[in-house]
């Protein structure tokens, strides 16, 4: 397995080009500290010094140790790196070669000892191993010590390697990052001379001169000196234009005919870049190394994609790229618009954005040939060997972008589109960049840039309520913001409020104009699409839920999976729907709504409807399948059979029924309250019942009561008296754990005087089991026994032998809590079995842990231990982590009675993760009390 340790950004390891957890920071710190001295011994103490300096713990040697330790576990069965410990210290067995700082000086060195072009090259693989700040994130005196020192050696090696592209005539590709790197070193005079050599060399004489005079200002205003002799050198020749300091020979200087004639005209198209450009600043990054890697130089035609939703800001982006880089491209920008979702035009054909080239480079129109393969021919030709950046806008595909991109590879290509030109990308190499919403911030900033920052903080709730609606499209912002500029006393409340009503919020982004309006950009691409994708779309956006999986959009649609699977694929294509997870699509909330009406419009209500019915369905009787493998001595439910053309998804096994339920959770909250509005109410109270045994093992109390307040609802009315048992049943028992015991109480008493009418003796046992819990929990003790054994009556008749354990290991935890250890052992000793013969996994680790309580409150740690660790990981296989956070609590307890701090807090730490995500605020503040306490011993 190949391995890489990567020091020159964040510190990360790599097998096989997959990433590793290697831990914390302070034990990625301790990796560093071996890997800047592979193969070399370092001294225990030296590595303590290095990794915590003064502030290191208590028992910093065995931290050490500890850390050491994982860091094997996270590094087993690589055979090329080894952690071991020699007389002299602890030694990193590594090929210095697998980590990139020494590769960078490797590189670095062999740059200073080649000749220039092979210099460059070399040089130029040494900074594409520098991914930002050295140890990003990491801190202590040596990291800042050793940070300082590579710092230097990379800046170094920039310097060089930007004199070696002066010297090639590369200026026109510096001048960008020498300017950024001249307002981070201002002082730095070699910089100072490379950037102003630059700007001189691309034609800017006034700017070269003028950075000369603000380098000296400054130079003498913070340090007092003078330049140097080479740059004041520098600036003379500059003023005298002195052809020491003239342009090298570019290569088509060779293919210019002898004897000159009438120059080109440099085409300079683009239209003005967007005042509300804010953010992207990643996306812009990604452009510069698609578009700057040192491999398009001479060698390949750049080419870069950026794809996304209509409104997304593709041409704010590529335009904003391409007016910070004009120096790169000193021979011309081309730009045509494609027209490919232009809502008032036809796609523009190849033929005519060709012959527009043609005129903007200067061809007159008596020698443009007739045939437009003769015309594509001489733009390639015009364009060859030349600096030039050609911008494709709103590309309808692939089709229509291929014959427009130049043959030369000095010239580059930037394209849009709301397809994602996947022949292009596949054919041409190109570097496709999807283009995401907004995050909070930069929408703020892109409000902030008409409206200004006062009119915001007058109205930060309205602001905020904007935001969430407008949900970082950029198109929908603008407008936003356009209205609002252009009526400055209109409060933006008024704003809100429209927005906030979602059969008004479309007519709100709706500024009259068809390339400013939501509903219009939302039309084309929808327009583009075959009937069959344009009936899912809508179909989609009248589905419940955040998003779906394909099986459940296949039920929705009526159709088989495959063809689902490729209609999905076409919208995606599209930027319609985004797959953010394998198997599962989204869409904007905006692009939802304008879906949702084309349904309305398209489709009739019928057709609707039995979508939403088939939808419901196959969450129902999936989920229901799911809770049987989850909880298989669960007593079970009639469901009948889904509608027609409904195809529940099938779940193998436990597994899988439990990934499923983590993914469908939000939609299967959606598809109840749907159901609820309306008025299904068989399926209300069927989904609450499925969504029964996975709220309960998660903790999601809230959830769970929200279902069932609905569902009892729903059964009352439907006269359901068995089905409204279950209902006051689950509330009592939902409401008792959540600490209201009145309100669990009511429903726990009423379930159990239907249950007394119907005769129906296995709903009294279970009634009787949930009042024991819920006066166990009012310290009711002799009550809470009480309850529990007239229910272990009942069951015994009905001859359930996992209904009688339950009882005995019920039995057995409440005399664990009450002190009685030998009652409690002799019954939960006997239940044990009885749930493994019968394959009640739940039941076995309830009962596990409940010895594990014992043995830790009769001074048998060691034993209590292994109860607690098997009972621990049936809870995780079944997905129980309710139950895992407090057995992962007991764990820490007894590690901590036997003098183990370590363990103990990983096991707290593991616990109060667990409780965070339930939302158990008492028990996450205990835990955190154990783990401050933990810390001052």
């Amino acid at each position: 397995m190949a391995v890489e340790f990567r020091l020159l950004g964040s510190v990360e390891v790599r097998v096989d080009g997959e990433p590793v957890d290697v831990g914390p920071a302070r034990q990625r710190c301790l990796l560093a500290a071996l890997l800047v001295e592979p193969n070399h011994p370092v001294p225990a103490d030296r590595l303590v010094d290095r990794v915590w300096a003064d502030r290191s713990p208590r028992r910093a040697r065995e931290t050490l140790r500890t850390y050491l330790t994982r860091l094997r576990h996270a590094l087993a069965g690589t055979d090329e790196v080894r952690i071991g410990r020699g007389t002299g210290g602890y030694v990193f067995t590594v090929d210095p070669a697998a980590v990139d700082l020494h590769r960078f000086r490797h590189l670095v060195a062999g740059a200073r000892a080649a000749d220039r072009p092979a210099a460059l090259d070399l040089l130029g693989r040494a900074l594409a191993l520098c991914r930002g700040e050295p140890f990003a994130g990491l801190d202590s005196p040596w990291i800042s010590a050793v940070r300082a020192e590579v710092e230097a050696e990379r800046t170094a090696a920039e310097l060089d390697h930007t004199d070696l592209l002066l010297h090639h005539g590369r200026h026109g590709e510096v001048v960008a990052g020498l300017r950024a790197r001249a307002v981070e070193r201002p002082l730095d005079e070699r910089l100072a001379g490379q950037l102003v050599l630059a700007l001189y060399r691309c034609g800017r004489q006034a700017d070269a001169l003028d950075h000369c005079r603000r380098v000296h200002t400054r130079l003498a205003e913070e340090l007092g000196v003078d330049p140097s002799p080479p740059l004041r050198r520098l600036h003379q020749q500059v003023l005298a234009a002195d052809p020491a300091l003239a342009l090298p020979p570019s290569p088509s200087d060779a293919t210019r005919p002898e004897g000159g004639g009438r120059p080109s005209p440099v085409p300079r198209q683009l239209p003005a870049p967007s005042q509300l450009f804010t953010g992207r600043s990643d996306e812009l990054r990604c452009l510069a190394t698609a578009l700057d890697a040192p491999a398009n130089h001479g060698a390949t035609l750049a080419v870069s994609a950026i794809g996304g939703t209509g409104g997304i800001g593709k041409t704010w982006l590529a335009l904003h790229w391409a007016h910070h880089h004009l120096d790169r491209f000193p021979d011309g920008q081309l730009y045509a618009n494609l027209r490919g979702f232009d809502p008032g035009a036809e796609p523009l054909s190849p033929a005519a954005a060709v012959r527009g080239f043609l005129d903007a480079l200067g061809v007159a129109p008596a020698s443009v040939p007739p045939d437009a393969d003769a015309q594509s021919a001489l733009y390639r030709s015009l364009v060859a060997g030349k600096r030039v950046l050609i911008v494709l806008d709103n590309a309808a595909g692939t089709d229509q972008v291929v014959p427009l991109l130049p043959g030369s590879p000095t010239c580059t290509v930037l394209i849009t589109s709301r397809d994602k030109l996947t022949g292009l990308v596949t054919t041409h190499g190109a570097r496709p960049l999807l283009l995401d919403v907004l995050g909070h911030e930069a929408a703020g900033e892109l409000l902030a840039r008409p409206l200004g920052a006062d009119r915001l903080a007058a109205e930060p709730e309205a602001v905020e309520e904007l935001l969430r609606h407008c949900a970082g499209l950029p198109l929908a912002l603008g407008i936003v913001a356009a209205r609002a500029a252009t009526h400055p006393d209109l409060p933006l409340r008024v704003l809100a409020d429209e927005l906030r009503d979602r059969t008004t919020r479309l007519d709100a982004l709706d500024t009259g104009e068809a390339d400013l309006n939501v509903r219009a950009v939302f039309a084309c691409s929808h327009h583009a699409l075959d009937t069959e994708a344009a009936t899912l779309l809508g179909l989609l956006g009248v589905a419940p839920g955040p998003d779906i999986g394909l099986a459940a959009a296949a039920s929705l649609a009526a159709l088989p999976r495959n063809r689902t699977a490729l209609l999905l694929r076409k919208l995606e294509t599209a930027h319609l729907v985004q797959q953010h997870r394998p198997g599962r699509y989204r869409m904007h909330d905006l692009i939802r709504l304008c879906a949702a009406e084309q349904a309305h419009r398209d489709l009739t209500e019928d057709t609707r409807v039995a979508a939403l019915r088939r939808l419901v369905d196959f969450y129902t009787h999936t989920a229901y399948a799911g809770d049987r493998l989850l909880e298989p001595h669960r007593e079970p439910l009639q469901v009948g059979t889904p509608v027609a053309e409904c195809r529940p998804e099938p779940l193998p096994d436990q597994a899988a029924a439990l990934s499923w339920f983590e993914a469908e959770h939000a939609c299967l909250l959606a598809a109840h309250r749907l159901a609820v509005s309306r008025c299904w109410h068989t399926s209300v109270w069927r989904l609450a019942w499925v969504l029964r045994t996975f709220h309960r093992r998660r903790g999601l109390l809230h959830d769970d009561l929200a279902v069932w307040r609905a569902g009892l609802t729903a059964v009352e009315r439907l006269g359901d008296v068995a089905a409204q048992i279950r209902a006051h049943r689950f509330l009592g028992h939902t409401w008792s754990e959540s600490g209201r015991s009145a309100e669990a109480v009511r429903h726990l008493e009423r379930a159990r005087s239907l249950a007394e009418q119907t005769n129906d003796t296995a709903t009294r046992a279970h009634v009787h089991m949930a009042l024991g819990w819920m006066e166990k929990a009012r310290d009711a003790d002799r009550r809470a026994l009480d309850h529990v054994a007239h229910a272990a009556r009942l069951y015994r008749t009905l001859d359930n032998p996992v209904w009688e354990a339950d009882a005995l290991a019920t039995t057995g935890w409440f005399h664990a809590e009450s002190g009685r250890y030998d009652q409690a052992r002799t019954h939960c000793e006997a239940a044990l079995p009885v749930y493994r013969v019968h394959h009640d996994r739940e039941g076995e680790a309830d009962a596990l842990n409940s010895l594990g309580y014992i043995a830790h409150h009769t001074g048998l740690h060691t034993e209590a231990l292994d109860h607690y660790r098997q009972a621990r990981t049936l809870f995780r296989d079944l997905g129980h982590t309710y139950n895992e956070a407090d057995t992962l609590d007991r764990i820490g307890e007894t590690h901590a009675v036997l003098g183990r701090p370590g363990p103990a807090r990983d096991a707290w730490h593991q616990a109060l993760q667990l409780y965070l995500d339930q939302q158990r605020v008492p028990d996450t503040e205990r835990v955190r009390q154990q783990l401050a306490a933990l810390e001052d011993d």
